[in-house]
């Protein structure tokens, strides 16, 4: 089991010795090991050297007393510690933390890798999180070892490495891209994060040609996107393809890739997801078409999170093998993912209108739906034909879509209600919710109940511990393999299945 402790922001050496502190211990046993799976869990920052790396990084083992653990990159750089040119300690999945965790810290780092800081600056994300700057700017600080500026110029620089590696973009506009202000100041932070600038970074990564070409009002990309192993990439993929809308999703027949179009800040996009790598190293190969290179940092973190790459799938899995009705499922399918979100407010009226309806009948609602009222496009789709349409917005759903709902009217009175929510701005969805918020804001609406605001918090926010009760085909899941079929003889048993609930439902729907 991979679990660390509850994190800290910093370990370091105590006066009773380095390893008398058990999260120090615990880590500096990691990092002897070189032990990969704790890649992207925390940082090892070595002061005599002045770098930071990660745990599976091949070099000499330091003493430790020479030795820090970060959870931040951010962090790092503000203790005055560059990146490890030998084990490039961000080219790895990223931490779960950020969807284990609901507080501020969470709340904020989800919304700092989204670009909102880029889009709204400080006091847009601490809007956002109902906080002042000054408080936001306090918490993180002590929780992260850096501040929202420091850990959003880390995120920068992250991503510009990412397109300097992956892409032949010119170095100016790589710069803009990640959403540095001025060349001048792209140039200052990668030579301080990296220790080399933009070229010797570009140079050093000997990339393919072509990875990056233009079309007429486009920048297409190829990134390879890592996860953490065991991962079940096939099961996500399969779940997408299932309940793809045409016009705006397809799929190859056999599940190995998933293409959608998708709305992000700065306008449409394109891209198609395929599976890569190896089992000990998984990857998902991402092709994207892009309006503006600037959408490059929210597409990975949503990509990222549509496919759960950052779970700790090794950690899950033992906790939930330890049960003896779970254990064969598990064997079967070590590394399911729990499917994520592109756009909250899709998966709201996805749930909205697949709720007590078969999952056909749903795609063909939410296909009429987004035909009729989704704005309209021309995207090639990879391999052939085209995209036509975006998912509709909740303002054209909140103004036409009666004419285009079918089904009980109180069914339709509740999407029109929560369309006019989210148009209106009384209702918010994102990223940098709490679940507890969250659901309580989606139940005060009329006609949704817990198993839509649950399934909205599994999908956008990734929490990791719901077990939606509720639902039909999980109760007929847990039966096939001898568990309480009612909700709360359910909800009783799979407590042991916690902080992984949400995990194990999806083993009771594979059943």
């Amino acid at each position: 089991m991979t679990t660390l402790q509850h994190p800290r922001p910093v370990a370091t050496a105590t006066p009773d010795g380095p390893l008398a502190d058990p999260v120090f211990a615990e880590r500096y046993r990691a990092m002897s090991a070189k032990d990969a799976r704790f890649d992207g869990q925390f940082i090892t920052g070595v002061h005599t050297t002045g770098i930071y790396c990660r745990p599976s990084c091949p070099a000499v083992t330091p003493k430790p007393g020479n030795v820090s653990f970060y959870l931040t990159a951010a962090a790092a750089h503000e203790a005055g510690l560059r990146a490890c040119k030998r084990c490039l300690p961000d080219a790895v999945p990223g931490s779960p933390e950020w969807n284990i965790r609901d507080d501020l810290a969470a709340r904020a780092m989800r919304l700092i890798a989204d670009g909102t800081v880029e889009r709204e600056g400080v006091p847009g994300l601490a809007h956002r999180l109902g906080y002042t700057p000054r408080h936001l700017n306090r918490v993180l600080t002590a929780e992260l070892g850096a501040g929202p500026l420091a850990l959003a110029r880390a995120h920068r620089a992250q991503t510009a490495r990412l397109l300097l590696t992956g892409s032949d973009l010119p170095i100016t506009d790589v710069a803009f891209a990640a959403g540095f202000r001025s060349v001048r100041q792209f140039n200052e932070t990668m030579s301080e994060v990296y220790r080399l600038t933009p070229g010797a970074i570009r140079t050093a990564a000997r990339r393919s040609p072509a990875a990056a070409h233009r079309e007429p009002g486009t920048v297409s990309l190829s990134l390879r996107l890592p996860a953490r192993a065991p991962f079940d990439g096939a099961s996500v993929l399969g779940f997408l393809a299932a309940r793809a809308i045409d016009g705006m999703e397809t799929a190859g027949a056999d599940g190995a890739w998933y293409a959608r179009t998708l709305r992000l800040p700065h306008g449409p996009a394109v891209v198609r997801l395929a599976l890569a790598g190896t089992a000990a190293a998984p990857a998902v190969q991402c092709d994207a078409s892009l309006a503006d290179v600037a959408d490059l940092a929210p597409l990975v973190a949503r990509v990222r999170r549509l496919l759960d790459l950052d779970a700790d799938a090794e950690a899950i899995d033992a906790v939930l093998a330890a049960d003896p009705a779970l254990a064969p499922s598990v064997a079967a399918a070590p590394g399911l993912r729990v499917p994520g979100a592109v756009d909250a407010e899709e998966i709201v009226f996805r749930a909205l209108i697949g709720q007590q309806v078969s999952v056909a009948a749903a795609r063909t609602a939410l296909t009429r739906l987004t035909d009729a009222l989704g704005e309209r496009l021309d995207l090639p789709v990879p391999g052939g034909g085209a995209f036509t349409r975006l998912f509709p917005t909740a303002a054209a759903i909140a103004e036409r879509g009666r004419d285009v709902l079918r089904g009980p009217a109180r069914r339709v009175d509740a999407i029109i209600g929560v369309a006019e929510a989210l148009a209106g701005g009384r209702l918010r969805i994102d990223v940098g919710e709490s679940r507890d918020d969250l659901e309580q804001r989606l139940m005060a609406l009329p006609g949704i109940g817990p198993w839509t605001a649950g399934y909205v918090a599994l999908r956008v926010l990734g929490s990791p511990d719901i077990l939606l009760t509720g639902d039909l085909a999980l109760r007929q899941g847990a039966a096939r393999l001898g568990l309480p079929a009612d909700p709360r003889g359910l909800a009783e048993h799979g407590a042991r299945w916690a902080p992984w609930r949400s995990y194990a439902g999806l083993h009771l729907w594979r059943a």
